[in-house]
Formats: C-alpha cells, structure tokens, sequence
C-alpha cells in the first residue's frame, strides 16, 4: 500500500489480512471488532522526550491499567509535564487508523495531553489551536508518520469513522480525536 490514495478494497483487504488487530470501540465501529483479534497495541515515538512506546494495551476483551498508564505519561504536556488520562477511545482510534496503514513504523506523536496554559499560549500563536482543544482532556493526538503521507494517515483514520479526523498537509501531521465523527483540511 504505498499509492497516496487507499481504495475501499484495500483497507478491508488490509484488515482482514491482520493477525493483531485493533479497533474503535464506538457503535459506528463495531464491525471492526468482528474477528479483529484479541490484541491491541499503540507503537509511537516523542522526538522531544525522546521517548519510545510499543505497547500492548488490550487483550482479550480488557484493558491493562498499566499499560494505560504508560500511555497516559508517554502522552503528556511535554511544556508542563502534566500527565492526563488519555481517553482509551481515541487511543483504539489511533491503533485501529495504524493497523490499517500496514506499517511497522511507530508514530511520531507532535502532540496529545495539552495543559490549559499550553493551549492558551498556542492560541496566542496560532489562529488553528481550538479554545476548548480535545487535547485539554485527553482526548486528541497530532501525529504523523515517515512511511506514510498525511493522506494516507487521514484516509486510515477516516475509515475507522469514530472521531474527528484533521489534514494538516502544511504541517504534516493528522490530528485523530474521540469526538464526533468529522473531517477537515486539506
């Protein structure tokens, strides 16, 4: 899958080829949970912490409390270190849009948890930061990857159809949050 563009044959071609699986857990997404495996897991990497994250997070039907944890520190306010608890939805979501990219490649996490103070001062810089951010509750990730393009990371997570989904080609990098379902960008 290395066209900048996923057909529908191909992501369901992709997730039925997967052994190690991992899903959305919202209504829209339960066909997803279908036959989907019984592990879940979250491969990501924080340039600024220099930190990296290959997590089992899931089995069978349960959640690891200390696996989430992990997560929840992994994903914080890098300016602060504030740590939040990372919402375990938007964590499926962003496993799911991987597992659907076929890469072994972690993510590069640009952002998740973001204290209010952060997300103020990054609103003082950027007209594109949200006053009420879903990363202020623990419920966004901006991310990107190297072997895949920001299409392709949207179109991933877009197909999940569990939360908002955020292009930021000029950025490069996808935003993927828990909230309702929609897109923008370009």
């Amino acid at each position: 899958m290395t066209n900048s563009t996923f057909s529908r044959r191909a992501i369901l071609r992709a997730f039925a080829a997967t052994t190690i699986a991992a899903a959305p857990v919202m209504a829209n997404a339960t066909g997803f949970l279908r036959g989907a495996g019984d592990v879940r897991r979250l491969r990501m990497y924080n340039g600024r912490a220099g930190e990296s994250l290959n997590m089992i997070y899931w089995i069978e039907g349960e959640y690891i409390a200390p696996a989430l944890e992990e997560i929840n520190y992994f994903m914080r306010d890098w300016r602060t270190d504030g740590v939040h608890e990372i919402s375990v939805r938007t964590i499926d979501i962003m496993s799911a849009a991987h597992n659907l990219m076929d890469t072994s490649e972690p993510y590069t996490l640009l952002s998740g948890y973001r204290s209010p103070e952060t997300n103020a001062m990054l609103r003082r810089r950027s007209s594109g930061v949200a006053r009420r951010s879903r990363h202020m509750v623990g419920e966004a990730a901006d991310l990107q990857m190297q072997s895949r393009t920001v299409s392709q990371m949207f179109q991933a997570a877009r197909a999940c159809n569990a939360g908002g989904v955020g292009r930021y080609s000029r950025s490069n990098f996808v935003h993927m949050d828990c909230g309702p379902v929609r897109s923008w960008g370009s």
